[in-house]
């Protein structure tokens, strides 16, 4: 019988790394790309219909690159060995009488990615720069049952649904769920366990 050696055995892949992007190189946007379509094939209602294609996923994203560039959104992304597996987005730019406001949008993880906490990463990162950006109230939208559950574990309050509000990738009607999340902006809170 063979005894596997432990000195021999592949050491754990490191966790990835999560960063803000100040500026959005073209590699970078075919990868975000990639992350994108891979969550719409997946079944994700993230505003694209099935099945996309990479240039539109690569305008969608350049279009991000650009709202970066005017300072109007912060797009954070996890790494690991491969490139990137996952992004959320914090918009900034909001009407005058809301500047306490950001809203996070296109929170991806790539599926081979997942069930590994890299959601709840990216949702932590996410408050960080909101606190660094000032803000004191988040929202978003999901149409995801199991990112439903994910925003409620790191603290995100359930504010309603709106039922047949999107459609899946496969045209399937589908309802949205909001969420808000209240930040302290001087006291960074506690991070959820993963």
């Amino acid at each position: 019988m063979n005894v596997p050696d432990p000195s021999q055995s592949p050491s754990p892949s490191p966790s990835p790394r999560i960063r803000a992007l100040p500026h959005v190189t073209d590699a970078q946007v075919r990868e975000l790309a990639g992350v994108l379509i891979d969550c719409v094939a997946g079944g994700a209602s993230v505003s694209f219909m099935s099945p996309l294609t990479i240039e539109r996923a690569c305008a969608f994203w350049q279009g991000v690159a650009d709202s970066v560039a005017r300072g109007e959104r912060e797009l954070l992304v996890a790494e690991d060995a491969e490139g990137i597996v996952g992004t959320v987005q914090l918009v900034l730019a909001q009407p005058e009488n809301q500047p306490h406001r950001g809203e996070v949008a296109k929170m991806l993880v790539h599926r081979r990615a997942r069930r590994q906490g890299l959601g709840a990463q990216l949702m932590q990162a996410a408050e960080q720069s909101a606190r660094a950006h000032r803000k004191t109230l988040l929202v978003l939208d999901t149409s995801s049952p199991d990112a439903e559950r994910l925003y409620a574990r790191v603290g995100w309050q359930r504010v309603g649904v709106i039922p047949g509000y999107a459609l899946l990738p496969d045209g399937e009607p589908c309802a949205t769920t909001y969420f808000y999340r209240a930040l302290d902006a001087e006291t960074p809170q506690p991070s959820a366990a993963p």
